[in-house]
């Protein structure tokens, strides 16, 4: 009686742990937790609440959109457009002029059921479970039509059936100019304030006619206030909150500062070099920022406090379950002694195997011929001046190993890395340098694998499915780009250095840098309607939905299912989220409804757009 006690404390224990922060979870549409909501926020979502969220709502370009009219309009982010949009502003005057987007679907999920016992009940290997699956996906089709998806949930504890009905002909409605919805770019991508206006709007067609869409989002007049509680739909990526306390500690002392010293290293010589190194200098500040921002996280020792206590709770409470026991929770452990082995490993590991040559496009071209892949595609003509620059970089990289693991006499042949470089450049041999550096390479990928490579995979599954047995419906599966709704409050927050940074972001910011200086400038006809526009319009605001990427696009609601924003982007704060959820300073990043609103009316003149949303024009916006 008192061990059957005292476990069931510590399941009590580590459920209140798991549901402290208050907006926490990617919530799948048939688990929301709605008891939760009401106690947290003083709100019980009326009848149908969820339904007509999930059914305006579009899986689209990898990310997310939704319904804003009963004609198939929709409204996501210019990413999600941009294979139909150029850098210029583009508004259809009519149906005729709506521009096609080849290659782009819109999924709505129509619905969703649990269908573990059947895909259990073909076995436990994973072969016999695929091929259940395939079989569920098969049936549902031919008899429904729709298009069927089972779905792994809890690394295997669950699997959903997933219908939805798809648009494949989809259309560009308008688009702002580039830069405008990418205003700030790189740089200010990595910080709030926010003033991009990402949106765009597409229309879905059947039959050639714009498709019948009666489950769509009403246009909020009002917008946001701060404190309001909003709901974000969306596809979350793949998150990792079954990391360990031991990953985490590895990741914040040897992983993320390599990777975030070798971007800046890079970053900073391309920035000298002006407009012709931004197609290198962009993806290099977008990993920059990715692993940047996971480091300031961890940096925080409130957040890997709070996994370890978690995980200590998680584990004891798997010691005192008599079906896993002390064996099971073995797996922390195994995952701690595993990367202890693989650290001094690491940096070698990423110079020649995980991130070989960062910016040099000769070097990924010659990688895949040595081993027989296919070679990145890309259209631009290749750059000798960045390229020299890159694998000098790299040469002094390959330097700092050692001759076990790069044969640098051999490469260099007495000369310096720069001369090697030119060399390698000017003579196109820059795939000697990949043979030459592959068995090193190939030897480390064996061991990678061999010490945490598989062993990441098999103990976040056990990880995940201990959880799931523990709290069953109270706790939230992993990110999956699957439907999901989020839910939190409107709220503006302090900064790392202790700036408060007020919820929404104005038209004003625009118009921040004095002369409109560059790099990034407003375009000439934003300039010229400066004096029309509402200085105080609100352009974005943050919440503290938890959301990631393929969010990107969804649609955020009020409490009465109204439409106030669109998920953008998070701000740096909420990267570390893919490990550990946290609302101190982590932040959504959305358009307001209303700085949609005064751009198509003011900017763009697009009256038909806005009477098709319902917006009344001419009463300003508050």
């Amino acid at each position: 009686m008192i061990v059957k006690e005292r476990r069931c404390t510590l399941l009590a224990l580590a459920v209140v742990s798991l549901s402290a922060q208050a907006d926490e979870g990617l919530w799948p549409y048939n688990q929301f937790p709605q008891q939760a909501l009401k106690d947290k926020h003083g709100f019980e979502a009326p009848a149908g609440f969820l339904d007509r969220l999930r059914l305006a709502s579009v899986r689209i370009g990898g990310e997310s959109g939704a319904f804003v009219s009963a004609n198939g309009l929709l409204l996501t982010t210019r990413e999600v457009a941009g294979s139909c949009a150029t850098n210029d502003a583009f508004t259809a005057p009519d149906p005729a002029a709506e521009r096609r987007c080849p290659g782009l679907d819109a999924n709505v999920l129509l619905d969703l059921a649990d269908v573990t016992q059947q895909v259990k009940a073909a076995g436990q290997s994973l072969a016999q479970r695929t091929a259940a699956i395939a079989r569920v996906e098969k049936e549902c089709a031919a008899k429904t039509g729709n298009i069927c998806s089972v779905v792994t949930l809890f690394a295997g504890g669950r699997y959903d059936l997933y219908q939805y009905k798809r648009y494949s002909d989809v259309r560009l409605v308008f688009a702002p100019e580039y830069a405008l919805a990418f205003f700030g770019r790189e740089r200010d991508s990595i910080t709030y304030l926010r003033y991009g206006l990402n949106i765009a709007f597409l229309r879905a067609y059947e039959g050639g006619k714009p498709a019948a869409t009666p489950h769509f989002l009403k246009w909020s007049e009002t917008g946001v206030q701060d404190g309001d509680l909003v709901f974000a739909s969306g596809n979350p990526g793949p998150t990792a909150r079954s990391t360990t306390a031991a990953q985490l500690t590895f990741y914040r002392d040897t992983a993320l500062p390599l990777a975030v010293s070798r971007s800046l290293d890079r970053i900073q010589q391309l920035s000298t070099l002006g407009p012709t190194a931004q197609s290198t200098l962009t993806p290099l500040l977008n990993n920059f920022k990715r692993d940047a921002g996971k480091l300031i996280g961890l940096r925080d020792d409130r957040l890997v406090t709070r996994k370890t206590l978690f995980e200590q709770k998680i584990r004891r409470a798997v010691e005192n379950d008599a079906k896993l026991g002390t064996d099971a929770a073995k797996v922390w452990d195994e995952v701690a002694s595993a990367y202890k082995k693989w650290t001094p490993l690491e940096k070698p590991w990423e110079i020649l195997e995980g991130s070989p040559a960062p910016g040099s496009r000769l070097f990924q071209i010659a990688r895949a011929m040595v081993r027989g892949e296919t070679s990145p595609d890309s259209r631009e003509p290749i750059n000798n001046q960045i390229e020299i620059l890159m694998l000098t970089r790299y040469l002094e990289e390959l330097r700092s190993l050692g001759d076990r693991d790069a044969p640098l006499k051999t490469i260099l042949a007495g000369r310096t890395a720069r001369q090697a470089a030119e060399a390698m450049v000017q003579s196109s041999s820059v795939i000697e340098l990949a043979k030459l550096l592959d068995p090193h390479a190939l030897r480390l990928r064996k061991l990678h694998e061999e010490i945490i490579g598989s062993l990441e995979v098999s103990a976040a599954e056990k990880i995940a499915q201990y959880r799931f047995k523990l709290f069953g419906a109270a706790d939230y599966p992993d990110g999956t780009s699957t439907p999901r709704i989020e839910f939190g409050v409107v709220s503006g927050y302090a900064d790392r250095a202790g700036v408060a940074q007020p919820f929404a972001a104005t038209f004003s910011g625009l118009y921040y840098r004095r002369n409109n200086d560059g790099p990034w400038q407003v375009p000439q006809n934003w300039i010229d309607i400066r004096p029309a526009l509402n200085p105080v319009a609100p352009l974005d605001f943050v919440s503290t939905c938890d959301t990631g990427g393929g969010d990107f696009g969804g649609p955020v609601v009020n409490r009465a299912g109204e439409l106030v924003g669109v998920t953008f982007d998070g701000n740096l704060e909420s990267l570390p989220n893919v490990y550990l959820y946290t609302s101190d300073q982590a932040r959504a990043v959305h358009v307001d409804v209303r700085g949609i609103a005064e751009a198509l009316e003011k900017v763009y003149k697009a009256n038909g757009l806005l009477k098709e949303l319902g917006v009344r024009t001419g009463k300003g916006v508050s």
